[in-house]
């Protein structure tokens, strides 16, 4: 994008350029489920200028509608001026928690995301107490409340806990060879709660003969504090990673992300959010060149795909749902695909590339009942498949579509990254 930060985060400018064509209105994910003018993107960025202008007040009201945006990035994908509505939503997010503050709970959330040791000690409680509220579906990776109270109904699917973490399970340098060396970020559900994903990495590496470095000191990308508006928390995460990154950068080939949104949290949002720290944002921009999403890197910088091709085919058929922060954010969409491809039968959902609505934080609780409405089509569309197997490079994703198709569906969930480390233990 050629627009200078000036000009992206002036939401007047932005609405003014805004020429109504309605392309955004049939794609946008809450107007979807909600069709009012109000909660389309046009609609965002006309009350966006209102605001900016003093014509609007951010109370109660423009709080509510502000924070039902999805930030699925579909608007600006078919927008025919490219405006970053997503961007300029997640600014004025951060004036409303400036003037409301956050929720209680979402603060204890982001205090756990700022302290690795916090975390840890929190999702061990978590793992030791989880089968007195919950009972837990294990083969994927999930538990449902054995009580409806709110924001936790019996019918709502969440990651269960694990005993030990993905860091915690390994030891910091893992040698394969030492021909090559990677970095992995893991990502806070792939750690705790997906913990397949990075175990299936390290397999991979393992067959590729490269050397992993976990980086165990990693911070959360703090993508959930930024959709959210708690800058305080980016701010501190944010410089804390770019620090380290920069500390171990040049020993390794790649820092590897097998997570969509950590990913364009690292090569695209860290950028936006330092575009008024100069100095930061020269290491933002730096350290990006070094940050890839695990397929992005492994179909195009490793001989993974020949290695594939020699391995047995699988019967089973998978179905490929395009993250928002991969396809939309990244262009990553055709890297899995290739490496899927090899070893199992890909057949397309009726879009792969609509989001599956789990939206953040705020999305996943005060709004729930809008994420459920955004994920029941994907759903649906899965199970027109007759797919065995619904694959995503994303964790949230992963929440939220396994909780959208429910207990009683036969598709399970895996990330591209465990279907080919089991292609290539066969």
């Amino acid at each position: 994008m050629s627009k200078t930060p000036q000009d992206i985060f002036d939401f007047a400018s932005v609405s003014d350029e805004c020429v109504k064509c309605a392309k955004c209105v049939p794609v946008c994910t809450i107007h979807r489920v909600n069709a009012d003018e109000v909660t389309s993107p046009r609609g965002f960025l006309d009350l966006l200028g209102a605001y900016q202008r003093g014509k609007l007040d951010l109370d109660k009201n423009a709080k509510d509608i502000f924070e039902s945006c999805f930030l699925c990035t579909a608007c600006v994908e078919v927008c025919p001026k490219s405006l970053p509505t997503d961007m300029v939503i997640e600014q004025v997010r951060s004036d409303i928690a400036k003037k409301f503050g956050i929720a209680w709970y979402k603060k204890a959330f982001f205090l756990l995301l700022r302290h690795r040791w916090m975390n840890d000690l929190a999702f061990k409680l978590g793992w030791v107490f989880q089968t007195c509220g919950f009972k837990i579906k294990a083969d994927i990776d999930s538990m449902n409340s054995r009580f409806s109270i709110p924001m936790l109904k019996v019918d709502r699917l969440l990651p269960s806990f694990k005993k030990t973490s993905f860091l915690n399970s390994h030891p910091e340098n893992i040698s394969n060879g030492g021909k090559r060396k990677v970095a992995i970020f893991i990502g806070c559900l792939a750690n705790y709660n997906y913990k397949n994903v990075g175990d299936g990495l390290l397999e991979i590496l393992e067959h590729l003969e490269i050397d992993a470095f976990l980086a165990k000191s990693q911070k959360c990308c703090s993508a959930p504090a930024y959709f959210t508006g708690d800058f305080d928390t980016v701010d501190n995460n944010a410089k804390f990673n770019i620090k380290y990154f920069e500390s171990f950068s040049s020993d390794v080939e790649a820092i590897i992300i097998p997570e969509a949104t950590c990913s364009a949290m690292f090569k695209i949002d860290y950028e936006h959010y330092f575009h008024d720290q100069p100095e930061w944002k020269a290491r933002a921009i730096a350290i990006k060149e070094k940050i890839y999403m695990a397929t992005e890197w492994l179909q195009n910088h490793t001989h993974l795909e020949q290695l594939l091709a020699s391995k047995k085919k699988n019967t089973k058929i998978v179905t490929y749902h395009d993250p928002c922060h991969a396809k939309k954010m990244q262009g990553i969409y055709e890297e899995p695909r290739n490496l899927i491809s090899k070893n199992y039968n890909i057949v397309e959902m009726s879009d792969p590339n609509s989001c599956c609505g789990f939206g953040g934080v705020t999305m996943q609780s005060e709004k729930y009942h809008f994420a459920k409405a955004a994920g029941l089509p994907k759903a649906a569309m899965i199970k027109e498949t007759k797919a065995d197997i619904v694959s995503a490079e994303c964790s949230a994703c992963r929440m939220q579509i396994n909780n959208s198709m429910g207990n009683k569906s036969k598709t399970i969930f895996k990330n591209p990254i465990e279907l080919i480390a089991e292609a290539l233990r066969n």
